[in-house]
């Protein structure tokens, strides 16, 4: 890779994510701010007052609306099936490796800012999910429909410019390209992340390792419709395995739970912290790591939420509302837990995967080194297989609707899926962290102005569930028009 490349990447990564500002703290201490905390903490927190704090409001809400059913033509999804396809995507290392680089570096305090940034994004992720919802498309290949940011931007600036259609423009094709740039990075370092995992676990050679995730990879994505299939099963047993040993051993350790909570709450606001100077890196480790984690607001996950067929946009809405808490604040914390219930001294040195695999070596035995190795390899492979999914709806909006282009950018990741299993870090990786930067940024802006739509179809949703008349809003496949919201 040519040096001008490098470096043009290290500068959009170090504008996008590196200290923009710097607030100094009392005690000598400094609040770094990148462009993106910058961007999406007061979204948040606008989205949320906006939506009347709907997380907590409309968390049963929530629940309903991912367990209900409703009539849907062939191709198309169920809310469930949108939610575990983002939940694919959501739930990936950031939830091992992620968490534990965030404690290591921010304290336990880091957790509670965690839980913040969960909390606030559910309300992003509400309007994101609505939107793409409202602004969805019938999809001519794959069967039911299609959407996301690249779509909802597009007819967002087409009613600006007076309604007069055209193919593409500039915005939605910048977010598409980003997306797309994204998850070929993120592809390199899920099988980077997966060998090393099984060469510490089982001393099994990178390449052989990379060559079955590749081929197996391969087998699910370029079948016509085997993604959703296969993430049905696959999602619900990763997560809940996981969630269940994790559980059961954070309840074993019952009795040092109070200690921890309280750590967890003295560092987040602690005198100490502060006037060490190290308040900053308690809250930007918890904020960037629930950022990272959760996806809120960077426009992918309403890739998936445009698929699903539902009898109120607001649903799909909520749904992927839900997926922040399922991905931040059960997920995360688990492995937060399983850190802190940890003794320092086992692992004082130790960063990473090392780090991780000795917290569960002493939680589990050698059996909890197997076990964090066979996680991750689901997490990672769960990831790739559902950032494919969502990588359709950008393809067709670039290229339109052909099996060509749609082979041609699968066969390009699993490309980047089999070098990244035998490379050493290369500044390619950092595509990926570019790529979901620059999304973020196109994606962002455009929600503020179109988050009236999304907050009228809340109110209705409301209006409508009051009234006990939600139920029959879906008729003909087609939304009605209720105050002048296009369904």
């Amino acid at each position: 890779m040519g040096d001008w490349i490098v470096a043009i990447i290290e500068a959009v990564y170090k504008f996008l994510w590196g200290d923009l500002i710097t607030i100094p703290l009392p005690g000598g201490g400094t609040l770094p701010l990148s462009l993106l905390v910058i961007i999406l903490i007061p979204a948040g927190i606008y989205f949320t007052v906006r939506t009347k704090f709907l997380p907590i409001r409309l968390f049963p809400d929530m629940v309903k609306a991912v367990t209900g059913k409703t009539d849907r033509k062939k191709g198309s999804l169920s809310v469930m099936q949108s939610l575990i396809v983002s939940t694919a995507t959501r739930v990936g290392m950031g939830n091992l490796v992620g968490v534990v680089a965030a404690i290591s570096a921010g304290g336990a305090g880091a957790v509670f800012w965690m839980w913040v940034t969960a909390l606030i994004g559910s309300s992003t992720a509400f309007v994101e999910g609505t939107l793409a919802q409202l602004y969805k498309e019938k999809d001519p290949l794959y069967g039911g429909y299609r959407g996301g940011p690249a779509y909802y931007i597009h007819k967002y600036l087409q009613e600006k410019r007076g309604g007069k259609p055209k193919k593409r423009m500039l915005l939605p094709v910048l977010f598409a390209v980003s997306g797309l740039i994204c998850w070929c990075g993120i592809s390199q370092v899920i099988s980077n992340s997966v060998s090393s995992a099984f060469e510490n676990a089982f001393h099994i050679p990178p390449l052989y390792s990379t060559i079955a995730l590749v081929a197996l990879a391969a087998v699910i994505v370029l079948r016509k419709n085997a993604t959703v299939k296969v993430l049905d099963v696959m999602v619900p047993i990763m997560a809940g395995l996981y969630l269940l040993i994790t559980v059961v051993l954070i309840l074993l350790n019952f009795r040092t739970l109070p200690s921890v909570f309280a750590k967890i709450f003295q560092e987040a606001f602690g005198f100490r912290q502060v006037v060490a100077g190290g308040f900053g890196a308690v809250l930007m480790n918890g904020v960037k790591r629930g950022l990272f984690s959760n996806e809120a607001g960077s426009g992918s996950a309403p890739c998936a939420a445009a698929t699903a067929e539902t009898d109120h946009p607001a649903k799909v809405g909520l749904g992927q509302a839900l997926g922040v808490f399922i991905d931040t604040i059960l997920i995360c914390t688990c492995t937060a837990m399983i850190m802190l219930l940890t003794p320092e001294t086992l692992t004082e040195g130790l960063a990473g995967m090392d780090l991780l695999q000795e917290a569960m070596r002493y939680h589990l035995g050698n059996f909890g080194v197997i076990f964090i190795a066979v996680t991750l390899w689901l997490f990672s492979f769960s990831t790739f297989i559902g950032i494919l999914f969502y990588a359709r709806s950008n393809v067709a909006y670039l290229f339109g609707d052909n099996w060509i282009s749609q082979t041609a950018y699968k066969i390009v990741a699993l490309i980047m899926l089999f070098i990244g299993g035998l490379a050493a870090y290369t500044v390619v990786w950092d595509l990926g962290d570019v790529g979901v930067g620059l999304m973020t940024l196109f994606n962002i802006f455009i929600l503020f102005p179109m988050s009236k739509k999304a907050l009228e179809a809340l109110k209705d949703y409301e209006k409508r569930k009051k009234e006990g008349t939600y139920e029959n809003h879906h008729i003909n496949g087609k939304y009605k028009r209720v105050r002048g919201i296009s369904f």
